[in-house]
């Protein structure tokens, strides 16, 4: 995954970012979790 090797992220919702943040902050945001990453933390 893009975030395990990344400073920082930004999370796109209709082509306008949601979210940005440190990638560890956005691995652990229960939104991205929950809506990108299926519920499981990511893994």
């Amino acid at each position: 995954m893009a975030l395990s090797i990344a400073d920082r992220g930004y999370v796109l919702d209709t082509g306008r970012v949601a979210l940005e943040g440190s990638a560890d902050d956005l691995l652990h945001d229960p939104m991205v979790i929950s809506a990108y990453l299926g519920g499981n933390n990511g893994q």
